[in-house]
């Protein structure tokens, strides 16, 4: 028996002040998906270049890639090496990983259904 994986990944944006949440799940982490990971975080929240939102991660090199794709509306800032404690995001995996945990799923949709 040679076991496949099959990923599946999430972006999480949190609102510090009121906490508000968007998750988007994604098949593959390149600049390509995270390029249209914010075009779909502009729409949703409305961004143009006077609604502004300031979106802190950290370095993950799709992150920095000069063909990486920003819409108006997105400005970058990059936390220092090593510091997850710094990024406001890092407490919401818990809540993704509460629901999966000690669990066998036969395909990627049960898991896609089961986080979504």
């Amino acid at each position: 028996m040679h076991p496949r994986y099959e990923w599946l990944y999430v972006y999480g944006f949190v609102e510090p002040k009121t906490g508000k949440t968007l998750w988007y799940l994604i098949p593959r982490v390149n600049h390509q998906w995270l390029s249209l990971v914010y075009q779909s975080l502009a729409k949703d929240v409305g961004l143009s270049a006077e609604k502004i939102v300031l979106l802190v991660q950290d370095n993950a090199g799709w992150h920095r890639i000069q063909k990486l794709e920003v819409p108006d509306g997105i400005m970058l800032d990059f936390l220092p090496a090593y510091s997850p404690e710094l990024q406001p995001a890092e407490r919401l995996w818990s809540l993704v990983d509460e629901p999966l945990v000690n669990q066998y799923f036969e395909t990627i949709e049960e898991i896609w259904h089961r986080t979504s």
